[in-house]
Order: structure tokens, then C-alpha cells, then sequence
């Protein structure tokens, strides 16, 4: 297997799952909730996401038996969530419906404070990088992120790189 090559990977941990991380999982939300929203939405229309994206994160994560999370993400995930009124009412119970789909992972903080992924990325993406090592492939949109996790022998996917493929 080519190093970093997508279909590889995806065929590789397709039985493992796939932990998407906070932004593309905001964006799943946002475009299963209402793909209109995708590019009217504040956090999703600043990171660029169409609903083109949407389609094909989702037919990357329909590859996967298994979708991963942890509490970081979905917190995040919440805290970005910024709808109001009735959109915010619905928004939260179609999030709530997603939660019980997702394979959520819990890690003990204290497990990898140490770490030195801890110091270069918060706890979030530590803790994702914790959890995910010979575990899950990792598919996020942040480059700082994607790199280090290749760098350091965790298999990710950069989502903006499949984009450019798509796009090209």
C-alpha cells in the first residue's frame, strides 16, 4: 500500500471505522439536518464546505461500518453548532438521533497530558490522535493535523486534498 493512498486506506480500515474529525463532522450535521444550510451557515460557509463537499464526505463515511468519535469532538462540535431558535431546537434533536449512530471513544485525559501531541494540538486532536493510532483512520480538513498524524505513523486523510481530486 502506497502511504497516504486514499482508497488503500479506506479499504484498509473500512471493518475499523473512521473518526471524522469536529469540522467534518459539523458539516454531516449541518447537511443532514438541511444541506441548504451548508453555505448560509456561519462555521460551515467559513470553512469553505459546499454541498458538493457534503455529498462526497458523505459517500466516504457510508464506505466505513463504523463511524468514531470521542467526547471532544462531539463537544466541539456542539460548542460550533450556534443556531437559534427553532432551527436550534430541531438541529439538536437530529444531532442527538446522529450520537447513537457514532461509536464513541473515551479516553481518560490524564492518559495522554503527557504526550507531546498534547502540547502542538490541545486535547481534542490529542485526543484523536490518541485514540486512532493502529485503531481508526483519521479524516479531518485541518492540514496541521493531517500532517502530524502522518508523521507520526497514524493514518489520516486530508478531506481538502480528496476536494482538489474531486475538483480536478
Amino acid at each position: 500500500m502506497r502511504s497516504g493512498d486514499p482508497i488503500a486506506l479506506i479499504q484498509k480500515y473500512r471493518r475499523k471505522g473512521l473518526l471524522v474529525d469536529s469540522n467534518l463532522l459539523l458539516l454531516f450535521l449541518v447537511g443532514s439536518f438541511d444541506s441548504s444550510l451548508i453555505e448560509k451557515f456561519k462555521r460551515t460557509r467559513a470553512s469553505g464546505f459546499t454541498t458538493d463537499d457534503f455529498e462526497l464526505l458523505t459517500r466516504i463515511m457510508a464506505q466505513f461500518e463504523k463511524i468514531v468519535t470521542t467526547p471532544h469532538i462531539l463537544t466541539e462540535v456542539s460548542n460550533l453548532s450556534t443556531f437559534k431558535g427553532i432551527t436550534k431546537m430541531d438541529y439538536f434533536q437530529r444531532f442527538g438521533i446522529s450520537i447513537l449512530s457514532f461509536d464513541e471513544q473515551t479516553v481518560p485525559s490524564k492518559n495522554f497530558c503527557h504526550k507531546a501531541y498534547f502540547c502542538a494540538f490541545g486535547l481534542k486532536d490529542a485526543a484523536i490522535a490518541h485514540i486512532a493510532k493502529n485503531n481508526y483512520l483519521v479524516l479531518t480538513a485541518e492540514f496541521a493535523l493531517s500532517n502530524y498524524l502522518q508523521k507520526s505513523g497514524i493514518d489520516a486523510i486530508n478531506f481538502n486534498h480528496l476536494r482538489q481530486h474531486v475538483w480536478s
